[in-house]
C-alpha cells in the first residue's frame, strides 16, 4: 500500500555561532512525521561543519532587529549557498549533497513501502562515506573519554586515510576481503608524529580493535547489512614485560634525595595504591575520606571513567601531606608525563637502579607486590580498577616466574638416593 505523500522539504541553512564569526551549516526538514504522531515537527540535522565567507544577498531580508537587517545567503540556480572561499563552497557543496539525500529518503518513504523504503534507504547510506562516519563516531563517543582514548580514535581516522591513500571509503567498499587487508596493512603502519619506523604489534591490535568497534558501530547505526566485525579476528597482542621495584628498591628510594619532592611522594603513592599518573595529578582532598581510624580514596578513573571506592595505608595518606582545602590538588605541582621522565631518571640513577624505571612502573610495583604477598587476584584487579581480570593476569606470570626460580635457592650437599 502506498503511502500519502507528505512534502516535506529539506533545506540547507546558516546558523550563527554565538563565540565565533562563523556560521554553522546545517539541514531543516519540514514537515516531518515521526512514527505514531499525526503533528508534524522541524528536523535540525548539523552537519558538523562551518563557513566564514557566505555571500549574502541583500535583496533578501531575513530579520529587523535593533541591531540592525539581516540577510539571507545567496544562493546559485541550484540552491547551494555562495561563499567567497574556495574551501568554504566545498563545504557548501558537501551540505547538498547530503541534503538530496535527505531529501531521497523523505520522498521515498512517501512513495515506497516499508519494505522498499528500507532498501532505498540502505543503498543511499552504502554512499556514504566511512571515513567521515567515523570521524564523527569519535566526536559523539568519547566527548568525556581519557586523552588516550581520544588519540587513539583519532590516529586510526588518520591511519584510513593513509590506508586509502584519500579522506574517502565508502561504506559500499567494506567486505571482509578489504578488513583483511586493512588488518595486514595496519601491522606495517608507520608511526604518528616525529616517531620513525611502523608501530608494534601491540598497538596494532589495539587499532584494529578500535576499527573493528567503528565497524560495529556502523552495523548498530544500519550502515553495513552484517556484523562484520564479528567475522574477523583481532590482532594477537605480544607479552610486554612489566618492570618493578622490589621492597628493598622502594626503601632505597624512600631515602635518596629527590630534586622534584613532589614527584618522588606521588611516585611512592603510586606503588602503595596502584593509582595512575593521571588520577595521582587530578585528585583533590575532597576525594580523600575517613572512616574511623582508616582512609579511602572516592574518584573517578580518568582512564576508565569507573568510580573506585579504595582503602589506602596510613603510609599512602602520609604521603599526601598536610590535608588542605576540598578543592585544592593533593599532589600540586606534580609535572605532566611529558615532563617527568627526566627528574625520574636522575633520581633512580642517585639510588643506585640501572634498570629503566617510568612512573608507570610503579603501579606495576604494586600489582606486583601484592600478589607475591598473597592477595588473591581478584581482590588486585579491583583495587587497580582493571575492567577485566585478564589484564591483571599478566602481574601474576611475573608472580610464578619468581616461584620457578625459589625453586633452586635451596640445595643439599651430596644428597644421595
Amino acid at each position: 500500500m502506498k503511502r500519502a505523500l507528505t512534502n516535506t522539504k529539506a533545506t540547507v541553512k546558516l546558523r550563527k555561532s554565538e563565540y565565533h564569526n562563523e556560521w554553522y551549516l546545517i539541514i531543516e526538514s519540514y514537515p516531518v512525521f515521526k512514527a505514531g504522531s499525526t503533528k508534524p515537527s522541524r528536523v535540525i540535522e548539523a552537519l558538523n561543519r562551518t563557513i566564514t565567507t557566505p555571500i549574502w544577498d541583500k535583496t533578501r531580508t531575513a530579520r529587523t532587529t535593533e541591531a540592525g537587517k539581516t540577510y539571507k545567503p545567496k544562493r546559485d540556480a541550484n540552491g547551494i549557498i555562495q561563499c567567497k572561499s574556495e574551501k568554504d563552497q566545498e563545504s557548501c557543496i558537501f551540505a547538498d549533497n547530503v541534503r538530496k539525500i535527505r531529501q531521497h529518503d523523505y520522498d521515498n518513504a512517501a512513495l515506497y513501502t516499508d519494505k522498499e523504503a528500507a532498501q532505498a534507504e540502505q543503498n543511499a547510506r552504502s554512499q556514504c562515506n566511512f571515513i567521515e562516519y567515523f570521524n564523527k563516531i569519535t566526536i559523539e563517543r568519547h566527548k568525556k573519554s581519557s586523552e588516550s582514548i581520544i588519540v587513539n580514535w583519532n590516529r586510526v581516522g588518520e591511519l584510513l586515510k593513509l590506508y586509502a591513500n584519500s579522506d574517502r571509503i565508502l561504506f559500499s567498499q567494506i567486505d571482509l576481503k578489504m578488513i583483511e587487508d586493512f588488518r595486514r596493512w595496519i601491522l606495517t603502519a608507520p608511526c604518528g608524529g616525529s616517531k620513525k619506523g611502523t608501530i608494534s604489534q601491540n598497538t596494532a591490535a589495539t587499532y584494529f580493535s578500535i576499527f573493528k568497534a567503528g565497524l560495529k558501530q556502523a552495523f548498530i547505526d544500519g550502515y553495513l547489512y552484517t556484523d562484520m566485525s564479528a567475522k574477523v579476528k583481532g590482532i594477537q597482542e605480544l607479552e610486554s614485560r612489566r618492570e618493578h621495584l622490589t621492597v628493598e628498591e622502594l626503601n632505597t628510594l624512600v631515602k635518596t634525595e629527590c630534586d622534584q619532592p613532589t614527584m618522588k611522594r606521588a611516585a611512592l603513592f603510586s606503588a602503595l595504591t596502584g593509582l595512575r599518573h593521571c588520577d595521582i595529578q587530578k585528585l583533590r582532598w575532597s576525594e580523600i575520606q575517613k572512616e574511623g581510624g582508616n582512609y579511602r580514596l572516592n574518584f573517578t578513573q580518568q582512564k576508565t571513567k569507573g568510580v573506585e571506592y579504595m582503602p589506602i595505608s596510613m603510609q599512602a595518606y602520609q604521603l599526601c601531606g598536610e590535608p588542605q582545602d576540598d578543592d585544592k590538588l593533593v599532589f600540586e605541582d606534580l609535572p605532566d608525563p611529558s615532563w617527568i621522565s627526566r627528574p625520574l631518571e636522575r633520581w633512580i640513577k642517585a639510588a643506585g637502579i640501572t634498570r629503566r624505571i617510568t612512573f608507570h612502573c610503579f603501579r606495576h610495583t604494586y600489582a606486583t607486590l601484592q600478589l607475591a604477598g598473597g592477595t588473591d587476584i581478584y581482590t588486585v584487579s579491583k583495587m587497580l580498577g582493571h575492567t577485566n581480570v585478564r589484564t591483571t593476569q599478566i602481574y601474576a606470570k611475573v608472580v610464578d616466574e619468581k616461584k620457578e626460580k625459589a625453586v633452586d635457592v635451596i640445595k643439599i650437599d651430596n644428597l644421595k638416593q
